[in-house]
């Protein structure tokens, strides 16, 4: 049975970081793409990047250079780091799986079959 479950959020100051951590248990990072989604209050969810099952990664315009996927296969987790964190970032995060070869962060919340419930990213000016 797959399981995602994601930790690492907090309230932090604009300009601060944080790491996120999505942990998965069920499947082999290299049959699945792994994405990063945030979803502010009354807003969409959005996809901010993807980890493929060869290690490439993929980012939204508006996170690019502030936002790294990383991944640690020996603790089946992936990582969202965070830097530069403006109050636009705050929202609650996500990390998804989708089996298959086709990862971007284009790709709608309903390519993705598996998700966490979410850590909460609060950023204050």
């Amino acid at each position: 049975q797959v399981q995602v479950s994601e930790s690492g959020g907090g309230s932090v100051r604009s300009g601060g970081a944080l790491r996120l951590s999505c942990v998965v248990s069920g499947y082999d990072f290299r049959d699945y793409c792994t994405g990063w989604f945030r979803q502010a209050a009354g807003k969409g969810r959005e996809g901010v990047g993807t980890r493929d099952s060869t290690g490439s990664t993929t980012y939204a315009e508006s996170v690019k250079g502030r936002f790294t996927i990383s991944q640690d296969n020996a603790e089946n987790t992936l990582y969202l780091q965070i830097n530069s964190l403006k109050p636009e970032d705050t929202a609650m995060y996500y990390c998804a799986a989708a089996y298959g070869s086709d990862c971007h962060f284009k790709l709608p919340a309903s390519w993705y079959r598996y998700w966490g419930s979410g850590t909460q990213v609060t950023v204050s000016s």
